[in-house]
This record gives structure tokens, sequence and C-alpha cells, in this order.
């Protein structure tokens, strides 16, 4: 390994540290959907199933999700990269970003945002905490409804690094007879 390192731009350090893979989030509010790309998002509790998010509050899936307290996170896989950038260039206040992009929505079982069928996951999920939304824009939610597809078992996601470069996951590294879950 090389050990000499550089000075680095600390607001580009999400380049190296972004917490998961690339969601599209699902909105629905008064009759209307939404779809935006998502890159930062957290998992912060097993049980019940807690998940992080920050939304932009001059996004237009802001207010969507703020007022509905719902939403769907949906997982793309690598396949879908150009509707990935696609719906993350425009604004779900001039496009319906379902039909623009191909996408087709799905009712959800348990919350009113729908589904996107094309993606390998959904997770409905609901509000579950709001205290950081106003100073910080950071919803937590609960998954409340997890659909997967059985196959593959681990898809090819999209990792964003910024500046319009993604890296591809799916490789798989197993150290099952190793595992220590008590050092979670």
């Amino acid at each position: 390994m090389n050990s000499r390192k550089r000075d680095f731009p600390t607001e580009k350090a999400r380049q190296y540290l972004e917490p998961g893979p690339i969601v599209l989030l699902s909105s629905h509010r008064r009759g209307q959907n939404n779809i935006m790309t998502l890159g930062w998002h957290t998992m912060l509790e097993f049980s019940p199933s807690l998940l992080g998010c920050v939304i932009a509050a001059g996004n237009h899936s802001f207010s969507l999700v703020r007022d509905s307290g719902e939403c769907v996170i949906n997982l793309p896989t690598t396949d879908l990269t150009d509707k990935v950038v696609a719906i993350g260039n425009t604004s779900g206040a001039s496009v319906d970003k379902f039909r623009e992009n191909g996408l087709t929505p799905v009712k959800a079982t348990k919350v009113s945002a729908p589904l996107i069928a094309e993606c390998h996951a959904n997770f409905e999920c609901r509000l579950y905490d709001d205290q950081l939304v106003d100073r910080y824009n950071f919803f937590i939610f609960e998954i409340v409804k997890a659909h997967v597809a059985a196959r593959p078992r681990h898809p090819q996601t999209l990792h964003y690094t910024g500046e319009g470069v993604f890296m591809v996951a799916g490789d798989i590294i197993s150290r099952r007879g190793q595992f220590k879950p008590e050092m979670l």
C-alpha cells in the first residue's frame, strides 16, 4: 500500500465517506407522486428498523415528505444508472418523474407513497422522529414494510463519490465464520 498521502479538500471528503448506495426516494401528497435521487442516508437502529436521511429543504420532495410523513426508499441497481442521474437532474415540481423516466409506480401496502417496480428493493417508511428536520433537514424514518427481489441476493448498486462519478458495489467478501454480532 502506498503510504504517501496528499492534502485533500475537506468539502470533497464525501467521495470516500458516503454511507450507502444511491436510492430513489418516492413520495406522495395530495394526488402527486414524486421521485428524488438520494445519496445521504444511514441505518440508525435494527429494531425498530430506523433509517436517517437528509432531504434538502429546497428539494420538491422535502415538503411532500414533511407533510405526509411517509416515503418509500427504493434501491436501484446499475441498470438504472441513467434514470438515477436524470431523476437527480430534474425537479418534480415541473416533471412527472415516473412518466419521464419510464418507471412504474406500484401501490404500497403501508404508506401512500408508491414503490418503484424496476428497483431491486423497496422499503416503506413512516416518519419516526422529526426533531432534526428544522435544523439539519435530517429525517428519521421507521421501515414499516420491506420488499426485496429474491435474485440476485447481492445486487450491483451505485455509490456516489461526487462530481458525477459513481462506484459500483456488488463483489462479496464473506467472513461468516469469524463474525461476532456482539462486536457491532
